[in-house]
């Protein structure tokens, strides 16, 4: 969501999001170094270098975003620790329909859906702040 606003073409940088969103920064580097391979972002190293969005906030799906960094195929896991009614009840089989209904129903909304208006004036506002400094 930070990234989908750029303020006067100024790069997002990993020092940035951190101070402002109070994320650890190593953790912060494993999460864009994800998002890089999946091309979601994009980044550019060096003195200059920050941090962009890799794709058109219009395409990238709330579904697939939640289903990709949340890495959930499934609610329970019946093998471990291994359940005595394991291939005998259903309660796996609703759960993992839920969840994937949870996921198309999130697919119907984009990274724009959840940017716009008064969270795009957000991220702004906090883009001028850090600016600011």
């Amino acid at each position: 969501m930070y990234l989908s606003q750029e303020v006067n073409g100024q790069v997002v940088t990993i020092q940035e999001i951190a101070q402002q969103f109070n994320v650890p920064r190593n953790h912060l580097i494993k999460v864009v170094t994800r998002l890089n391979k999946l091309n979601w972002i994009s980044t550019t190293r060096g003195r200059t270098g920050g941090l962009k969005l890799g794709a058109n906030a219009s395409q990238l799906k709330l579904g697939n975003i939640l289903k990709e960094l949340e890495n959930k195929t499934s609610l329970i896991n019946c093998n471990d620790p291994p359940c005595a009614l394991n291939g005998r009840c259903n309660l796996k089989e609703i759960l993992d329909h839920g969840l994937n209904k949870f996921y198309e129903e999130m697919n119907k909304y984009t990274l724009q859906s959840i940017v716009d208006k008064k969270t795009q004036l957000a991220v702004i506002e906090l883009h001028q702040r850090y600016a600011i400094g």
